[in-house]
């Protein structure tokens, strides 16, 4: 099986000291999966290619231990999947990690690159690698459920191996050994600041882990506690599960909405459907309108709450529609509150104004929920490097003082009074890792 990368990066060849391979020297390593040969078809200042060969013995595949297979003529030899993810974690772990002592600047550069994989299963390879900033085109082999995939972004290196190692059994939808609790780790290492806000990150984590339901939910929860992000439901029967940082985010909103006695209440940048699930299971809220710029959010989110399955009744109760809060929209006004919930942190400060403007003076409900990180607490994140926010599509992430200013702002300029709230567990110095602020006009029903 082959896989090619090539940048038009100048000068290209530095792609060779970012891989730790010499353009001019072929290589062979020997791994668990065979023999893998790195060599160089093309070595220019302005263009550099580098390819992975794979040579595979379908007989040791089938006799090895731990083989999942039972015919030695198989597509294993020939299709990407996880044989070729087990050589590209082995000859370029270095690169993978994203550490170069001679070009540690360009190693955290996103640079022009174009994976190419002549045999790849590619039923979701458009669904799996676009929302990571790829561009997909495939040629399909005939009738057959492989193609010839290219894949084209401006990436750091360490960000598209990490992305072919996660994806590329993913694709396959099987592995050629048996997949154990280490299984885990690794996901959620070759994971670590994209698999959590990837919109399919729970097919991603059920077909790397094999289905294997207890190690899909072990992921899941980790995802949740530690990247902030929802989970599927998780099974029942986990002993004493940790309530998550999202789960008590949550908590805190619905217990909110209802001192201020809301019934009719929008959840603006809505995403998923998080929010929404709980506000719909709950009676007390008559009326649930969720908001959201991304189309695909909102198909989401329709799925999540079973919109083509509910009663007309309980339909009723619920809308999801498109709209940008940065946009004034008449059709938003009229609420007894809305909720802005991890949503401000993904706005650019020069369009926090118009947010401002499209939800305390537009739609202007009596009630306005705000919840964002606390960066003060970021240090106290473990898996968090030092000086990164918590995702890499926030585009700030506010002090308590800073929020302050903010919220206090925009109650003196709109009319509100506010309070605060943290959310999740205080240290003493850092304070709560989310922040809420609560403004209330004083015409609560």
């Amino acid at each position: 099986m082959l896989l090619t990368m090539t940048t038009t990066h100048r000068p290209a060849t530095d792609l060779g000291h970012l891989l730790h391979k010499h353009p001019d020297r072929a290589q062979s390593f020997t791994t668990s999966s065979g023999v893998a040969h790195v060599f160089y078809p093309k070595t220019t200042h302005e263009e550099c290619t580098v390819a992975l060969l794979l040579e595979v013995d379908p007989v040791a595949l089938v006799r090895g231990p731990g083989s999942t297979l039972t015919q030695y003529v198989n597509d294993r030899p020939y299709a990407a999947g996880s044989l070729l993810t087990v050589a590209l974690g082995s000859v370029f772990r270095t690169a993978m990690n994203g550490r170069s002592d001679s070009y540690p600047e360009l190693a955290a550069t996103p640079i022009p690159l174009v994976v190419r994989i002549p045999a790849l299963p590619h039923r979701l390879a458009d669904r799996l690698f676009t929302p990571l900033g790829w561009t997909v085109e495939i040629t399909e082999h005939g009738d057959s459920r492989y193609g010839d995939v290219t894949l084209t972004g401006t990436v750091k290196l360490s960000d598209a191996l990490r992305h072919l190692y996660v994806l590329l059994p993913v694709l396959d939808g099987g592995k050629h050994y048996w997949v154990a609790a280490d299984e885990v780790d690794k996901l959620l290492k070759a994971g670590d600041g994209w698999l959590a806000r990837h919109p399919d990150k729970e097919l991603i984590t059920t077909r790397y882990l094999a289905r294997k339901r207890p190690l899909v939910l072990s992921a899941l929860e980790r995802l949740a506690e530690v990247d902030e992000v929802e989970p599927e439901e998780l099974d029942n029967a986990l002993a004493e599960p940790k309530i998550s940082l999202a789960a008590q985010r949550k908590e805190a909103v619905v217990e909110a909405l209802k001192q201020a006695r809301a019934r009719r209440v929008l959840d603006l940048g809505c995403g998923g459907g998080a929010l929404l699930r709980v506000l719909a299971d709950d009676p007390e809220f008559t009326e649930v309108h969720g908001v959201d710029v991304s189309a695909k959010a909102l198909q989401e989110a329709a799925r999540k709450l079973r919109l083509d399955r509910m009663s007309d009744r309980a339909r009723e109760r619920i809308t999801v529609r498109q709209s940008a809060l940065t946009y004034a929209d008449p059709q938003l006004a009229g609420y007894d509150a809305a909720v802005l919930m991890e949503v401000v942190e993904h706005v650019d400060p020069s369009r926090l104004p118009a947010l401002e403007h499209s939800v305390f003076v537009v739609a202007r409900p009596a009630t306005v929920l705000v919840t964002t990180p606390n960066v003060e607490y970021n240090p106290l994140f473990e898996t968090l490097p030092e000086g990164q926010l918590r995702h890499s599509d926030h585009r700030f992430e506010w002090t308590r003082a800073e929020f302050q200013e903010w919220a206090g702002g925009v109650a003196a300029r709109r009319g509100y009074t506010v309070r605060y709230v943290p959310i999740g567990p205080e240290d003493a110095e850092r304070g709560a890792p989310t922040q809420m602020a609560v403004f209330s006009s004083g015409a609560e029903n």
